[in-house]
């Protein structure tokens, strides 16, 4: 069974800062796209950043520029979300995904370009 396992949620407070990590079984995603989405109580789930198969290309959502860094270690076939100056909106549910395709930007930024779903792991940042 192909499963994207992530563990790396939790509770902190606005300001600091936490990494997810989306670690695959069943295959290999070194050929994959990755992306993170996240998907808050009553709201559609949204785009926060995406990476190329390579990791050469990284993609961005504007409201997390500048705070979050995505990247991947293909040896440990896994992708990383790094979370800088976390505020209260950055609360939801995050999602990693994975994709054989090849899309640009605009697919990348799109939920339903994406093969393989993560459980989700939730992120709560207090105020």
């Amino acid at each position: 069974q192909v499963q994207l396992v992530e563990p790396g949620g939790g509770l902190v407070q606005a300001g600091d800062s936490l990494r997810l990590s989306c670690a695959a079984s069943g295959r290999t995603f070194r050929s994959y796209a990755m992306g993170w989405f996240r998907q808050a109580p009553g709201k559609e789930r949204e785009f926060v950043s995406a990476i190329s198969w390579s990791g050469g290309r990284t993609y961005y959502a504007d409201s997390v520029k500048g705070r979050f860094t995505i990247s991947r270690d293909n040896a440990e076939n896994a992708v990383y979300l790094q979370m800088n100056s976390l505020k209260p909106e950055d609360t939801a549910v995050y999602y990693c995904a994975a994709t054989s395709s090849n899309y640009g930007v605009a697919g990348l930024s799109g939920a339903g370009s994406y093969d393989y779903w993560g459980q989700g792991t939730q992120v709560t940042v207090s105020s």
